[in-house]
């Protein structure tokens, strides 16, 4: 083979492996733009879901809010009901698997004997650092979760699927923390739990008008300082007063 051949053999041979290179980079570069814009339409529609309900959005308010044509929008989801699953698909496992695994921890270190502001804390306080340190996306993510919790017609079957787990976990360790409480007031006591914070994640902005500015509903930190001690009080309270003699 002549010198002028073999270097049409090499500039061949750089070409045929060129060309799979640049199709993988070309792949690697729409995938990423795929998951880009599917980031971008889900804190999108998690904004606008958090302020109007399930019911308040369409597709087309979300591709309006993101700058693009509202076609776009079927060719990632299929319609709403799956875009608003989605949302809060993305971000449930986390909240759950953190809560989870601090409720473990907590059990473990206390050798088996919690108590009932220990297993709250435990709950809540997990729960709400992803809140103050999570920035805009999880506080509208908290929105939403309260919208869903108050709303029987969409919110109540999504609520059940995603954290029915953790929360079951938490009432195991309460009736742990109060062996001779009624397992009715354990339950009642977790309703008046949620409904707590439920409130706190909506931030209706209430509290700051009857304080005149010196609470705000946003302050996820002062409520993390308080929630978890008076609502064990609340426990301990209903559960000696209805103790069996």
């Amino acid at each position: 083979m002549t010198s002028a051949q073999t270097g049409l053999a090499r500039t061949g041979m750089h070409a045929l492996t060129e060309k799979p290179q640049t199709s993988r980079r070309k792949g690697s570069v729409k995938a990423a733009q795929r998951a880009d814009m599917i980031e971008q339409i889900l804190d999108t529609a998690e904004l606008l879901f958090s302020r109007h309900g399930l019911y308040g959005v369409t597709l087309k308010d979300v591709a309006k809010h993101i700058g693009v044509h509202h076609t776009l929008m079927n060719y990632y989801f299929e319609d709403k009901r799956a875009l608003f699953d989605a949302v809060v698909a993305r971000r449930a496992p986390v909240t759950s698997e953190q809560r989870m695994r601090a409720m473990d921890e907590y059990a473990t270190a206390c050798k088996g004997k919690p108590t009932v502001e220990g297993a709250l804390r435990a709950y809540l306080d997990t729960d709400l650092d992803l809140y103050i340190k999570g920035g805009d996306g999880w506080k509208n993510y908290a929105a939403l979760v309260a919208q869903m919790a108050n709303t029987p017609e969409w919110g109540a079957a999504l609520m059940d699927r995603h954290f029915d787990p953790v929360v079951l976990r938490l009432i195991d360790l309460l009736k742990k923390a109060l062996p001779d409480c009624a397992e009715e007031d354990i339950f009642w006591g977790y309703h008046f739990v949620t409904g707590a914070l439920m409130l706190t994640l909506a931030r209706t902005g209430r509290i700051d008008k009857l304080s005149d500015g010196l609470c705000r509903s946003d302050d996820f930190a002062a409520v993390k300082q308080r929630m978890a001690s008076f609502l064990a009080a609340g426990f301990l309270a209903v559960c000696a007063e209805r103790k069996p003699v």
